[in-house]
């Protein structure tokens, strides 16, 4: 095989996983992606002597370098740089994965290499949600975000369930089409085939028997979701906080009554200055409270931008920073409140920050990075977090709802924290207009609704800028407000209290990867020395 028709296949995996990500593609595309790119590495593995392996690297990072560059471009609306470092980070981790695939392959053999396949890649899937830099925004099971009709298993087995399904596919297509048109092979031909076919065909099935039987048990939360329409880019310097929280009122008050149950604003709508000890002084707060004594069974959730201050002598974090000119020290936060007719004020802090806008990592060694950090209401130091999910209950009944701060929606176990807390539906809020009219918020958007399965909870997610909308618990959006779009839209959701197999269990799929992959890289590792010697 040429290197040009090398490369040719190579662009065609490149080019085949990016149609998922995108509302006119469709996540059964990603059942054949991989496969050309598995052709280039079975050339390269019949061809040892003439191709190192780390051939197999440079090829896949160019498929892994197209699909993040044609699934993810828009982050340059929001920074240049972190664009670059967010598509050669992930694509050199894909790449790694996908070589050591290549070199377990060649000296285990296609059976235990293939294995390797999907163990390393769902482990490093999982270790990528753990870890300190993390882009999970491409793990494979994401691709079907889009078509929750597919994927209602997730409820079982999680995002990465899509992800196993995704790779054993891909690799029994692969072998079937090479039995059938390289080789020739007319003796296993069939038994491929018919296990490609029901590998593919029984999730399917099993999806939409659970698409089409799910019932919602009918608990009824009456709820107002607000979509304020501010720049992202203005918010923070050009319009008082004050001014933006009477915009949030104006845009809900044609749908208020003494019915509802809930108001959801987004992510740090309140933004001036608040201390934590003095949230009952906030002129936002208090604006807020006013407006909710016509509702009195009415809640408002909202985001803030908050602080703590650390007296002398009290115990820091590993966050906290000088507070310049005193003798004080204190911690940001971006954070969640409820405002109900107690007086009481619960607040939970983003714990799952965004890379380079809210947190840096390994400040210790990355100071060089430090003029590069996004200034997106993030610092060098990061934003304060807290180690456990914190739910907000409604005084009137007991619900419980899991404020779900933006980029926290990307993390399915991360979520299911929550819900294992006793939420009992989602509040996701928060701000998208950074990337401008583009796939991104739409992407985001998406996420949720696989969150919704996961968990069996019904979403209602407000956007700055949008999408703002409704998600049942078979992950359908229902009522919503698009992009760049004022205003407010209502509807009743259902609470759900029961637990699924994957909240329970979390990523036991990964788990189990992890522990066979330790063992098949330990087995490549002795073979390789074995054969050197």
């Amino acid at each position: 095989m040429k290197k040009n028709k090398l490369l040719l296949y190579t662009v065609a995996t490149g080019l085949l996983l990016i149609p998922s990500w995108y509302e006119w593609g469709h996540g059964l595309i990603m059942l054949i992606a991989f496969v050309p790119l598995l052709f280039v590495e079975d050339y390269l593995d019949n061809h040892k002597k003439t191709y190192r392996s780390f051939t197999a690297f440079l090829y896949a990072f160019v498929a892994f370098l197209i699909w993040n560059a044609g699934t993810t471009w828009w982050i340059f609306n929001a920074s240049a740089v972190g664009m670059v470092v967010a598509f050669l980070y992930s694509t050199i981790a894909m790449s790694i994965v996908f070589w050591l695939f290549h070199i377990s392959k060649r000296n285990l053999g296609p059976g235990f290499g293939y294995f390797a396949l999907i163990i390393f890649w769902i482990s490093f899937e999982h270790l990528y949600f753990k870890a300190e830099i993390s882009w999970p925004w491409l793990t494979l099971g994401h691709g079907f975000a889009y078509n929750v009709r597919f994927i209602q298993w997730y409820d079982t087995t999680g995002v990465l369930g899509g992800s196993l399904w995704i790779l054993l596919s891909n690799i029994l297509i692969f072998l079937f089409i090479k039995k059938l048109v390289v080789a020739g092979n007319q003796n296993s031909l069939k038994g491929v085939g018919l296990l490609a076919v029901l590998i593919v065909i029984i999730p399917i099935i099993i999806s939409l028997t659970k698409f089409y039987t799910y019932e919602e048990k009918s608990k009824p939360v009456d709820v107002v979701i607000i979509q304020p329409n501010i720049d992202p880019y203005k918010k923070f310097v050009d319009i008082p906080s004050v001014e933006q929280t009477r915009n949030q009122l104006n845009a809900a008050l044609p749908l208020a009554d003494e019915h509802v149950d809930y108001f959801v604003a987004p992510e740090t709508s309140i933004n001036n200055n608040i201390w934590l000890d003095q949230l009952d002084y906030v002129p936002d707060i208090r604006l807020i409270k006013s407006f909710l004594k016509k509702y009195p069974k009415a809640k408002y959730v909202v985001g803030i931008t908050s602080y703590k201050r650390y007296e002398p002598g009290e115990k820091l974090s590993v966050t906290a920073r000088p507070l310049t000119g005193t003798e004080y020290y204190y911690d940001s936060y971006n954070s969640a409140i409820q405002i109900d007719s107690t007086g009481k004020i619960p607040v939970y802090h983003k714990s799952q920050l965004v890379v380079g806008v809210e947190k840096m990592p390994y400040t210790k060694y990355l100071k060089f990075l430090k003029n590069l950090t996004l200034r997106l209401g993030g610092t060098f130091r990061s934003h304060g977090t807290q180690e456990f999910r914190e739910n907000f209950i409604s005084p009137q009944d007991s619900i419980s709802i899991a404020p779900v701060i933006c980029w926290e929606s990307v993390f399915g176990e991360f979520v299911s924290d929550y819900i294992k807390k006793g939420a009992n539906f989602i509040f996701v809020i928060t701000n998208d207009g950074w990337w401008g009219n583009t796939p991104g918020h739409r992407q985001h958007n998406s996420l949720s609704c696989i969150r919704a399965i996961e968990t069996r909870r019904s979403v209602a997610r407000s956007a700055n800028t949008g999408i703002s909308c409704f998600i049942n618990q078979r992950g359908e959006v229902g009522k919503k407000l698009t992009w760049w779009k004022y205003g407010a839209i209502r509807d009743t959701i259902n609470a759900n209290d029961k637990i699924t197999f994957y909240v329970k269990h979390g990523n036991y799929i990964a788990h189990i990867a992890m522990f066979m992959a330790a063992l098949v890289l330990l087995m490549t590792m002795v073979r390789g020395i074995t054969r050197k010697s």
